[in-house]
């Protein structure tokens, strides 16, 4: 089955849909808050904080809340600038199918702690769909940007970091 997902090339054909659909989601998200500049995460952490996701008494997610309030919230200006051009970053690369693994991987992360924080919506669609496009790894970018880019970057910067580690 991984084989298939991986190789084939009617896969690759599905994935890179999967991929693009996926990558519009990211970038119209973030398209919105980059536009209007209006993103402000303060409120959406400090309710993280407040309304943890919970069963009965006992917070399910102690040490995704102790970072939230310890470093994310102290830090939200940062968090203001990485998260809208993040989740555009990520749309990017998945439509255009450049650096696909490390784009799905970064938006699957975002997916994630946003479920943590206990917004439901769109992320578990999302996750399974980034999952989709993990599985096909180097299948997922065949009808993309990673055809041309992947063999350029063994060749330039690969090639470069093994004879560098291999002089130390």
């Amino acid at each position: 089955m991984l084989k298939f997902w991986r190789e084939n090339k009617f896969a690759a054909v599905v994935v890179a849909i999967v991929r693009i659909v996926l990558g519009y989601q990211w970038l119209t998200s973030g398209w919105g808050k980059v536009t209007t500049g209006t993103f402000d995460a303060t409120g959406y952490l400090t309710n993280a904080i407040t309304n943890p996701v919970a069963k009965g008494d006992e917070v399910l997610y102690p040490i995704y809340n102790a970072f939230i309030e310890h470093v994310a919230l102290p830090m939200v200006d940062v968090i203001n600038v990485m998260v809208p051009w993040g989740e555009v970053l990520v749309g990017i690369g998945l439509i255009t199918g450049i650096l696909t693994l490390p784009a799905v991987f970064f938006g699957m992360l975002m997916n994630f702690m946003f479920m943590f924080a206990g917004t439901i919506s769109t992320n578990p669609y999302m996750v399974l769909l980034g999952f989709i496009v993990m599985l096909a790894a180097g299948n997922a970018g065949k009808f993309g940007g990673d055809f041309f880019v992947n063999p350029w970057l063994k060749e330039n910067v690969g090639k470069k970091l093994i004879a560098k580690f291999k002089k130390a």
